[in-house]
């Protein structure tokens, strides 16, 4: 975990004499812990001026994590200690690789021993240790030993991993407002239970929450994390004599977070992490050494996700600074007041390297994470409503998306207000949730809550709007200019209205369109002697719908259908309606058709010489039409007229006889009814 920066005073030992070592018959040997024990002084190694003590080399069952432990837990050993050791199925040793010393622990009871901290090096078994000693120390502590852990050993009938019921404690039941953290339980990852000597203990509300490092070397694959932490749990209370693992929680450099300390996640668990500051605060610490060694994004997340989730919980903010009061300890003696900050580093609140200078650098940016406010809050859509405006319009029922730019892990909830109540929360990964508004105009809002309890809101106009459009003038269709054939041109208009506007008008039947909210009319055409119909739907911006149908049906009245006078001289083309059309040249001469229906038109041929005709309806008179065009044209709807009311009408054209163009060709009439 770190190197102990206190140099105590030395425990006695007896003069220089040989280093012995002892080791545990391999039959009496437990599975999960090996132990070899180193005694008598310290010797001078020749030519160097260093005194040193080894342990040769020994071949040893297979284990994966080394520590050296000594009987007083207040004595330091005051040097270096170094192990290496050979895999399993090699010939080769490692180098020699420094273990880190620890601060003596204040609850692990009248068991505890001193202990450098453990490095993981895999499956092994071989290994050689040495102490080299700082300059004027004399002797080592007593009864050190080096003791090996085998992680992923069977279970024996000291330590079966599994429950016991003795000290089993369920942890509290999790709140919706406050999501646990994806994370790895005790049992996911293997925790022996059996060996946990104690029932949990529980402190006050967080107040500080201490990061650490394991220092057990970062020669591990995220893979291999559980038996990592399992061998810190074995070696922390079978070599240590703790009552349980120490920490709160452990992080790997991949993110994972692993349960520590048992007792229940959600509460304040009473931890042995931070001599003279364990009460009401909580910890953390990542798997590795980080001395030097970068921290991993995903690690630096998970660290900054706990200390949100356990400060945030009694409204603590990660970002700021507390006063406590220290229990005892090597930096700060009992009683003495203390400022630190919310998220502190072990050497904080202890003579200790620990976290490492690298993981040390790296908190200002986990407070920054752990205590900022949810950024980048935006609605992203809103479905079953329509912007218009600058205005989400809805029949009632709309479903907001929302979204963020802070991770997921950092948020606790999401909450939906509409007019300043709160009507829906939803956990840190949803991003939608449906709701119902009654008429009206509204504000819908979107609070994302951090695990530190900061928030952030985002809010949009809503008008729940139940009534749909009005035609104020219903669909009407009259025949238009055109050509006819076996279809006639038609025009439909209509006038439909609604208080906040029209989001669009789509037209279904004989002629098909979507249409704009302010377009009032389309061109189309009707098939001749068979009745057309048209829906026109008029929805407006919430999506609210109302429909108006109209069937109509063109029917051709030839010029043989009217009533004569004059002079009329029959055509036959096939370029004419039915085959046949009249032309005439004088002013005495008139065509009449009397009928029944809603719109007429007067079809005519149109050539480079045709004169001018005027028309009467209903025996008023009309106007004039020029029939002269740059190119023949046939049956060409020229004019047209529409009653708002179908009935009896009729329709007279008399040839004006125009000078230099006096002839003029009508082809019929085209009525709609």
């Amino acid at each position: 975990m770190r190197r102990n920066r206190l140099v105590a005073a030395m425990v006695a030992a007896t003069p220089a004499i040989a280093l012995a070592i002892v080791g545990l018959a391999p039959a009496a040997a437990p599975p999960l812990l090996q132990t070899f024990a180193l005694t008598g002084g310290l010797r001078l190694v020749a030519d160097t001026g260093t005194q040193t003590a080894e342990l040769p080399e020994r071949h040893t069952k297979r284990f994966s994590l080394v520590g050296v432990t000594w009987d007083d837990p207040r004595a330091v050993a005051a040097g270096t200690i170094e192990v290496r050791t050979r895999p399993v199925g090699g010939r080769s040793w490692t180098p020699w690789q420094v273990l880190e010393t620890d601060a003596p622990d204040e609850s692990g009871g009248a068991a505890a021993r001193g202990a450098s901290d453990p490095l993981w090096v895999g499956p092994s078994n071989g290994v050689q240790a040495r102490v080299i000693a700082a300059g004027g120390a004399s002797a080592l502590p007593v009864g050190m030993r080096v003791d090996l852990i085998n992680p992923d050993a069977d279970a024996d009938a000291e330590a079966v991993a599994g429950e016991n019921p003795a000290v089993m404690e369920r942890a509290s039941v999790e709140t919706p407002d406050r999501p646990v953290p994806k994370l790895m339980t005790r049992a996911a990852w293997g925790a022996n239970e059996r060996i946990v000597k104690e029932a949990p203990s529980y402190t006050g509300p967080v107040r500080v929450f201490f990061v650490h490092h394991t220092a057990t070397g970062n020669n591990y694959s995220c893979r291999s994390s559980t038996s990592v932490v399992r061998g810190i749990e074995a070696y922390q209370v079978k070599s240590k004599g703790w009552n349980d693992i120490g920490y709160n929680f452990l992080v790997d450099k991949c993110g994972t977070i692993f349960e520590g300390r048992r007792g229940g996640v959600t509460r304040n668990v009473l931890g042995a992490h931070t001599l003279g500051f364990n009460t009401n605060a909580s910890a953390v610490a990542v798997i590795g050494d980080f001395r030097s060694a970068a921290l991993s994004p995903a690690a630096r997340l998970s660290v900054a996700q706990l200390a949100a989730y356990k400060l945030g919980a009694h409204g603590n903010a990660p970002a700021g600074r507390v006063l406590v009061t220290s229990g005892g300890g090597p930096k700060f003696p009992v009683g003495r007041r203390v400022t630190l900050n919310r998220i502190s580093g072990h050497r904080d609140a202890g003579l200790t390297e620990c976290p490492g200078d690298a993981l040390y650098a790296q908190l200002p940016a986990i407070r920054r994470l752990a205590g900022g406010a949810p950024s980048g809050l935006h609605v992203a859509k809103v479905s079953r409503a329509w912007l218009w405006s600058g205005t989400y319009w809805t029949t009632g029922r709309l479903v907001p998306l929302w979204d963020l730019t802070t991770s997921t892990r950092m948020i606790a909830r999401f909450d939906v207000y509409v007019d300043g109540e709160r009507v829906l929360s939803r956990a840190n990964w949803t991003r939608l949730g449906e709701l119902r508004l009654g008429p009206g105009a509204h504000t819908v809002a979107i609070r994302a809550v951090h695990l530190s309890g900061r928030s952030s809101t985002v809010s949009i106009p809503v008008v729940a709007d139940v009534t749909p459009p009005a035609f104020t003038a219903l669909p009407q269709a009259r025949l238009t200019a055109g050509t006819v054939g076996t279809s006639a041109p038609v025009q439909l208009a209509w006038t439909a209205t609604d208080p906040a506007g029209l989001r669009g008008v789509q037209v279904t039947g004989t002629s098909e369109a979507t249409l704009g909210g302010t377009v009032r009319s389309l061109l189309g055409t009707a098939p001749v002697g068979v009745a057309s119909s048209w829906t026109v739907a008029a929805t407006d911006h919430a999506g609210n719908r109302r429909e108006a149908t109209l069937t109509r049906t063109p029917q051709v009245l030839q010029e043989s259908a009217a009533t004569r006078t004059g002079t009329w001289r029959t055509s036959s083309d096939t370029s004419h309606l039915g085959g046949a059309a009249a032309s005439a040249a004088s002013g005495d001469a008139s065509l009449t058709w009397s009928f029944s229906g809603s719109s007429a038109g007067l079809v005519v041929g149109r050539t480079t010489t045709s004169g001018r005709i005027k028309v009467y309806v209903d025996g008023d008179f009309q106007g004039y039409v020029d029939l002269r065009s740059t190119a023949p044209m046939y049956r060409r709807m020229v004019w047209t007229r529409s009653w708002p009311e179908g009935g009896e009408h009729t329709v007279r054209v008399v040839p004006e006889a125009t000078s230099g163009r006096p002839k003029v060709i009508i082809d019929g009439l085209v009525r709609l009814g």
